[in-house]
């Protein structure tokens, strides 16, 4: 913790000398793009839950005032990574992104985004889409963390894959987790916690501008080259049939990628896919494996600044 105050209170030193605005003038940033990575807005205590995936709105609302204050050029991700590819970024170029398309998204992150005007692309998985129930594994990591049996994950996991659990059979056991954390099961979906957009309203942010692209149809990136394909397949013949565009981004699944996914990738005429590798993208970054700043709660507001300059992301153990 001391040393966490320390880099903060360093950070502030340096962004007092003008360290940050020296940065994100340079010639050198502006050759590159900053592709911000968000996942869930907590719709309740998510982000107290799991801070590494869920974010509160009030965060995230900070997170857009900085790039507006600091004039920051958001892109939609398509025109941004054409421009670094071409050369012709201007300066400061930004683009968000949200992983998963749960709902929050929905009611807490986009009435946010949409205040500023600014572009935004969701990595949509689609098959809990139409199963419109909590997320199997989110939502049984975060029942078990409300009954204080977060250890008791692995091993409900492994029994869900070894007995082929089907949607319906995940579903009676989030309910008995939830039974047994006291927590009123039939509450929290109607909330919509841990569930993903429905495809009305997926067909509504499209049609409001909001740009959705792959992130597997099950979330998921098997190493059998058939079941690969299969899930991309899948996930971008859904994505059609709800918004009537084709997709051509993806993002792997929690950032799990390997050398084998590429060739694979390119097969499907996949433009570009996003990692979780914090960096900001230069012109010579594989279009494949792109990086991304993945924020998160545990960033205080200098240290994302300094990650968005560029700066902050030169020094050990960033982002």
């Amino acid at each position: 913790m001391a040393l966490k105050q320390f880099k903060r209170t360093s950070l502030s030193v340096l962004k007092g000398a003008g360290v940050f605005r020296l940065f994100e003038s340079s010639g050198w940033r502006s050759r590159r793009l900053a592709i911000l990575c968000y996942h869930g807005i907590s719709l309740d205590d998510e982000h107290h839950w799991d801070p590494a995936l869920f974010m509160s709105p009030r965060d995230f609302a900070m997170r857009l005032e900085i790039l507006e204050r600091k004039r920051y050029n958001v892109l939609p991700l398509g025109e941004a990574v054409k421009r670094l590819y071409a050369g012709d970024l201007p300066p400061r170029s930004v683009a968000i992104t949200f992983d998963d398309g749960n709902y929050d998204f929905y009611s807490q992150a986009w009435p946010l985004v949409r205040e500023r005007g600014f572009p935004v692309t969701v990595y949509q998985t689609t098959y809990y889409c139409d199963y419109n129930r909590p997320v199997f594994n989110v939502g049984a990591r975060y029942l078990l963390w409300k009954a204080g049996r977060a250890q008791a994950w692995q091993a409900l996991w492994e029994q869900s894959e070894r007995e082929r659990w089907d949607a319906a059979r995940k579903d009676e056991a989030l309910a008995a987790l939830a039974a047994a954390a006291g927590v009123d099961y039939e509450a929290m979906c109607r909330r919509r916690i841990l569930c993903l957009m429905k495809p009305a309203e997926i067909a509504e942010l499209q049609a409001a501008g909001v740009d959705f692209q792959m992130h597997t149809h099950r979330h998921r990136t098997p190493l059998d080259r058939e079941l690969f394909l299969r899930e991309i397949r899948d996930n971008r013949a859904r994505l059609r049939e709800i918004t009537g565009a084709r997709a051509a981004h993806f993002c792997y699944p929690s950032g799990v990628h390997r050398p084998e996914f590429l060739p694979w990738l390119a097969e499907e005429s996949v433009a570009t896919a996003t990692t979780c590798v914090p960096a900001l993208c230069g012109p010579d970054a594989n279009p494949l494996l792109l990086p991304r700043i993945v924020d998160h709660p545990s960033l205080s507001p200098v240290e994302f600044e300094s990650c968005i300059s560029g700066f902050g992301l030169l020094l050990p153990n960033s982002g």
